[in-house]
């Protein structure tokens, strides 16, 4: 039995090679690296294809290396629009994919996929590593056979973030180590699965396939930015910073989702903005928690047009942003979208329960 898997090396740390200059991505040379890998490379069949598993299934998959190969710091819109749409050319044709990315901006690939993939049948996983493949000690082997594994046996029709043996939901992880191996987090949804001595998948927390044909959405809007509040920010800066060409903002604010209430020229500025159409967002610069309404400072923002995104992270809420604007909807139809969750993006507000029952 053989499942067959995609895997689109875009670049990153997992493939490269160190040079004068410092690490760098280096063409053909994962390819090699994957070749002499038993875990990866069974000899004794046609490359690529992974020993069989304990479940009785091999993994074949082929290697799609992008050119030029970047740094993830290098990455931008156009760089989430061709994986989307080479995840979209292969999707009934593969069972998953595995992409191959830089630790830096994975996140907010990860985000802006789950987003430009609309009734993604076919699992997705993006992983990398903190140290390269060729070198001796590094957790890129381990990253890897776990993400192919996953994507080859189990039917997980979401956009993943693998790493450091936990399936995260892509918009819901966080880069939270710069240095550690086990670089991400989710910090406000648990992990999709978890791969220790068994595969344990939470199918509960797995999100159902959505109905209908894949629909990509490469359409993305480059007329966001987010604004991290700081104590004395400036009315003046807020309003350049808003300026044309903008369409939408994250405010990442304090706590709960709370900035000064007693600077009105400050929230003049947003509400002039938001009263312009610009589509103004608040996400808490915490690790943790959500934007609750429990203080005035909050309240305030929500009453110049700022909506609250819960707990979603900066990442979804940026990515998400530039989906919906790049849709062509209308700025309240963007905020009424930005409000719900769309891919799971956010915890959706659950009654309180007082028993069991």
């Amino acid at each position: 039995m053989e499942a067959r898997v995609r895997v689109l090396y875009t670049g990153g740390t997992i493939g490269m090679l160190e040079t004068e200059r410092g690490y760098s991505p280096a063409p053909g040379h994962l390819e090699a690296q994957l070749a002499r890998l038993p875990q990866l490379h069974d000899p004794a069949v046609e490359r690529f294809c992974m020993p069989r598993s304990r479940f009785g299934r091999r993994v074949r998959y082929e290697v799609v290396e992008y050119e030029p190969l970047l740094d993830s710091s290098n990455m931008g819109i156009e760089d989430w629009a061709r994986i989307a749409r080479d995840i979209g050319a292969a999707h009934d044709d593969v069972q998953g994919f595995v992409v191959l990315h830089g630790t830096d901006t994975m996140a907010y690939t990860a985000s802006a996929l789950s987003f430009m993939l609309e009734g993604l049948k076919k699992t997705v996983i993006v992983t990398g590593s903190q140290i390269p493949l060729s070198e001796l000690r590094n957790d890129a082997i381990d990253n890897l056979v776990g993400a192919l594994t996953l994507a080859g046996h189990f039917e997980i029709p979401e956009v993943g973030l693998y790493f450091r043996d936990r399936l995260l939901r892509g918009n819901r992880a966080r880069k939270v180590d710069a240095a550690g191996l086990d670089a991400f987090q989710s910090p406000n949804a648990p992990p999709l699965a978890e791969v220790g001595i068994e595969v344990a998948v939470r199918w509960d927390e797995v999100r159902p396939r959505e109905e209908g044909p894949l629909v990509v959405h490469d359409a993305m809007s480059p007329h966001v930015a987010a604004l991290r509040v700081f104590p004395g920010l400036h009315a003046g800066l807020v309003e350049n910073f808003l300026r044309p060409p903008l369409a939408g903002v994250v405010l990442e604010t304090y706590g709960a989702g709370n900035m000064p209430d007693r600077n009105r020229a400050l929230l003049e500025a947003l509400a002039e903005a938001s009263r312009r159409g610009v589509v103004v967002v608040n996400v808490t610069q915490c690790l943790r928690g959500e934007v609750v309404p429990h203080y005035a400072t909050g309240r305030a923002l929500a009453d110049v047009g700022v909506v609250s995104l819960g707990d979603m992270t900066p990442e979804a809420a940026l990515t998400k942003l530039s989906f919906l604007l790049g849709s062509g909807a209308s700025p309240d139809e963007v905020r009424a979208a930005m409000a719900r969750s769309l891919r799971g993006e956010r915890t959706e507000a659950a009654p309180p329960r007082f028993s069991r029952a």
